[in-house]
């Protein structure tokens, strides 16, 4: 099954939201003109696609429905469809060896198991991967790490609870080196955003990486759960100020309505999603593409 069928599949709940709002105000008008667009951004607002980023698509739309004269209002979606894939696209990423990825995020957002599923991912494509549990605050984040260092075969750097996190990743970064591994991934405490002092361990993991391995590739990548909604785009703006966020993973996009939300955070915060999770499975983390999430969410 592709992303196209998955997103359609999964993402039931996002789909519904979207489809019947657009199609609502679609079959309300007979004509596109300002009442049409009045209404049609009042939907994608009510979509979880947020004020900010529905101003500037609504703009975009009216400024190509009066360069083309379009007046049916049937015509609509698929330009809105367009222009969300092309707000929503970003370079390909393109990992070469050695890099090393830093995860980060709140409590309870699935980071642990995101580290998981990347693991499996890559090393499904050939990549020698190596762990770094490096949230030695939360025991069990070392056992589930662990856990997928034996089903997935690659090796877990970890120390006791407690330890210092920079400490861990100093010496993961030292082990990988050794080993010549294509990709280290780096585990961290799920962190208060709004917590001094856990940012400012972040911090420290930040230049520990930059000088222990200066020439490997930097990736850091943010998790966030989908079903909050508007609150993964201030998520991404505070982890910002503290790490230079690289790319976002959405996990939980399978049980909520306000997937809208992926329309709206690089737009806003210009860091592109680069993973999204549509399932509990393996499998079902999947790479980002703008262009299948529009086309399966806007029917």
């Amino acid at each position: 099954m592709g992303l196209f069928d998955k997103i359609k599949e999964r993402m039931g709940k996002t789909k519904e939201n979207i489809s019947s709002k657009i199609n609502n105000v679609i079959k309300s008008f007979r004509k596109v003109d300002e009442d049409f667009f009045e209404e049609l951004e009042e939907a994608l607002i009510l979509s979880d696609i947020g004020v900010v980023t529905t101003d500037k698509v609504v703009d975009k739309l009216r400024d190509y429905v009066k360069e083309n004269k379009i007046s049916d209002p049937g015509e609509i979606k698929q330009v809105l469809r367009d222009i969300l894939a092309e707000d929503m696209q970003a370079e390909p990423l393109a990992i070469t060896k050695p890099t090393v990825l830093l995860v980060v995020g709140v409590n309870g957002v699935g980071k642990t198991t995101t580290i998981g599923k990347l693991t499996a991912l890559y090393k499904s494509q050939g990549r020698e991967v190596m762990i770094a549990a490096a949230d030695t605050f939360r025991a069990a984040a070392s056992e589930q790490l662990s856990i997928w260092g034996e089903r997935t075969g690659a090796r877990v750097i970890k120390y006791a609870e407690g330890a210092d996190p920079a400490a861990v990743v100093y010496d993961a970064i030292d082990a990988a080196k050794h080993a010549g591994s294509d990709i280290l991934i780096i585990d961290t405490a799920g962190r208060l955003h709004n917590k001094k002092n856990l940012m400012g361990e972040l911090e420290k993991i930040d230049r520990v990486i930059d000088k222990a391995w200066p020439d490997a590739q930097r990736e850091t990548f943010l998790v966030v759960d989908a079903t909050t909604g508007q609150n993964a785009i201030s998520q991404t703006e505070l982890f910002n100020e503290s790490v230079k966020i690289t790319g976002i993973v959405l996990t939980k996009l399978d049980g909520t309505a306000k997937g809208g939300v992926v329309c709206a955070v690089k737009d806003i915060t210009g860091v592109p999603v680069r993973y999204i999770g549509l399932g509990e499975g393996v499998e079902d983390l999947q790479p980002f593409d703008a262009a299948d999430f529009a086309a399966a969410i806007i029917e």
